[in-house]
């Protein structure tokens, strides 16, 4: 099959086709998407989140200090909290699938996962979205090492890897200490800093690396009730670290330098860049990418991982072609690219009622095995189609396929029409033959989302 490069693009790169908006002429429309997706405006900042999270851990100790864990100020704090998750989840429904081209809100969530976060405690699941708008949107266009440099100082990455409660065992803090043996190293930010985020599993690095790094990020940290402040010299370990063969710091710490300098080695490190274009292949091409592939991508990484560049070789590589389909939509990407094929607006989307939006996205994304915002593991996201496609797994989908739609719209489109907006002329001859013999327009709809050729990408 030969697929138009508007098709193509819009269906790869992005969240599918839509009746109302058109796909992307060409490779330049496609870049520009990622320059404005970087410019746009945060739906939460990192200082509002902070203070909801101190908001909420306030009530919920004074309600527990009290013995009243379950009084009507805690239960409405809490009632509160699950409210705005439905509400993130309506925000980034309607992000990407009403976004104009959405390879930015593709790469978002790219890049979200990458450095993925669930930290966990009373009132802290807004500093995820905050992660998201400020540590990862603005970056997704610049270079990895800003990026990386984002994220891994951001409070969501600081709380998710307990690098809050990492401290150097001959450092100030740690000597006087009223219970030593309480403080101490801990080696999770520096283990997938190094594992996951930059040179990946089987890079040349030693566990000796890994304890010199933890040891150079100690006074890395996030205190709540201080949120301006990320470094506290008194928990550093004192003394130069040596990882990767480098030294960094000295007789006196040189603090948050010396770490940032950390961070430019292991953007420009080539096993980085490898690691990174691999990622990148495996998401938006193929399961198994051709090494030429992952080759060209890296090849374009350039100083500090060259990001723009790096993007401008995957989205005109032939192999995008000739990996057609060759991606199973994740569930929050099926959900979307529904709701950009049944043509919602962003408005629409907005103003579902919080009943809907839970059931018809989060309870359906739980369902379809990846609970909104609430990933297993810092390794995020599985990627083969095997974790998303099973007799279990597809029935949900095929209930949301045939549910939704008339749930959500007004008034439902004529299946053919639906399909020719959806898929642009790529279906298969069956699906072509099936959707006019539905019995019904619901059936024919739910058909057409159901279908392999829209599952995949």
């Amino acid at each position: 099959m030969t697929v138009q490069f508007p098709e193509l693009a819009a269906i790869r790169l992005g969240f599918g086709l839509s009746p109302v908006l058109p796909p992307p002429a060409d490779p330049a429309a496609v870049l520009a998407d990622v320059a404005a997706t970087a410019a746009a405006a945060p739906s939460l900042t990192t200082a509002q989140a902070q203070q909801m999270h101190l908001h909420f851990r306030e009530i919920d100790k004074k309600a527990r200090d009290a013995g009243t864990p379950d009084s009507p100020e805690a239960k409405e704090v809490r009632r509160t909290m699950v409210d705005r998750r439905a509400m993130f989840s309506r925000l980034r429904m309607a992000d990407c699938a009403t976004a104009q081209v959405g390879f930015g809100e593709r790469l978002v969530q790219f890049w979200s996962d990458h450095f993925t976060v669930n930290p966990q405690g009373p009132g802290v699941a807004p500093m995820v979205v905050a992660f998201v708008e400020e540590a990862i949107r603005p970056n997704i266009n610049g270079s990895f090492l800003d990026l990386l440099t984002a994220a891994e100082t951001h409070p969501a990455m600081l709380l998710y890897l307990d690098q809050t409660q990492s401290v150097g065992d001959r450092s100030p803090f740690a000597r006087k200490a009223k219970k030593p043996k309480q403080v101490g190293l801990n080696e999770n930010l520096a283990r997938e800093m190094m594992e996951l985020h930059t040179l990946g599993v089987g890079a040349g690095y030693t566990q000796q690396d890994v304890r010199q790094l933890a040891n150079l990020l100690t006074g890395l940290g996030y205190v709540p009730d201080d949120p301006d402040q990320r470094y506290f010299p008194r928990r550093a370990q004192p003394g130069a670290e040596t990882v990767l063969g480098q030294t960094f710091g000295g007789g006196r710490r040189d603090g948050i330098d010396a770490i940032h300098q950390m961070f430019a080695v292991l953007a420009n490190r080539p096993e980085t860049a490898k690691f990174v274009a691999r990622k990148l292949a495996v998401h938006f091409v193929a399961d198994e990418p051709d090494d030429a592939l992952v080759s060209d991508l890296a090849a374009a990484w350039g100083k500090n991982g060259d990001l723009p560049a790096v993007y401008a070789v995957l989205v005109s590589h032939p192999q995008l072609a000739q990996h057609f389909r060759g991606k199973v939509r994740q569930p929050f990407d099926y959900i979307a690219s529904g709701l950009r094929a049944l043509g919602m607006d962003r408005q629409s989307i907005l103003g579902l009622p919080d009943q809907q939006s839970r059931r018809w996205f989060n309870r359906a994304m739980a369902l379809m095995g990846q609970p909104f915002m609430n990933p297993s593991g810092p390794d995020g996201w599985k990627e083969a189609a095997e974790a998303w496609i099973n007799p279990q797994l597809l029935a949900q989908r095929i209930d949301w396929a045939m549910s939704a739609p008339r749930i959500l719209l007004p008034e439902l489109p004529d299946p053919r029409n639906f399909m020719q907006a959806a898929l642009g002329g790529t279906e298969s001859e069956l699906l072509a033959r099936a959707v006019p013999r539905a019995e019904s327009i619901r059936d024919g709809l739910g058909v057409v989302l159901a279908s392999n050729d829209f599952n995949r990408r």
